[in-house]
């Protein structure tokens, strides 16, 4: 059987890592964290509080597509803020069988997330730009949107049933 290729995407604080986490691990497919790829510029920008441009995410882009595509048929989980629809072309580009998931919760709600953790270099300057990039997902996209207040593992449940929903 074929596995799902899922992004799991959002800006910073909806649980992209948490759910794509759990969804790798209900799929018994390998999981990559999208923050992983990116090169320590783009890191040290971040966390000085400078937004990426277009230039600095294609290269890191790039770098997620080829982890998507070579698990295009034996599946994997990737966390992605995949904020534009230019960049979730780059990743299809990739691997075209890449499924989104959106996870979506208000502002409010994501700045007392990113306030709550520790130790990640995303600072909470940054989530307004975020959100003002954030491009949902179009209806000729393969995806779904989900609510991020929901509960992880029903997150996860919906994620994987609106996939395989989508793929009869």
């Amino acid at each position: 059987m074929v596995q799902p290729v899922i992004v799991v995407m959002g800006v910073s604080g909806c649980g992209k890592t948490t759910v794509g986490a759990l969804a790798a691990q209900r799929l018994e497919v390998p999981y990559a964290e999208g923050d992983d790829f990116h090169p320590v510029e783009n890191i040290e920008k971040m966390a000085a509080g400078i937004p990426l441009t277009d230039e600095d995410r294609w290269p890191w882009l790039d770098t997620v597509a080829t982890w998507l595509g070579d698990h295009q048929g034996s599946g994997g989980v990737a966390s992605c803020s995949a904020l534009r629809r230019t960049y979730r072309d780059r990743l299809r580009a990739g691997a075209p069988d890449t499924y989104f998931v959106h996870l979506a919760a208000t502002r409010e709600e994501l700045l007392r997330r990113m306030t709550g953790r520790l130790g990640h270099f995303m600072p909470t300057i940054l989530l307004d730009s975020q959100l003002d990039t954030l491009e949902p997902l179009e209806p000729d996209e393969p995806g779904v949107s989900l609510n991020a207040l929901a509960p992880p593992n029903i997150l996860v449940t919906e994620a994987i049933d609106a996939w395989r929903t989508d793929h009869r």
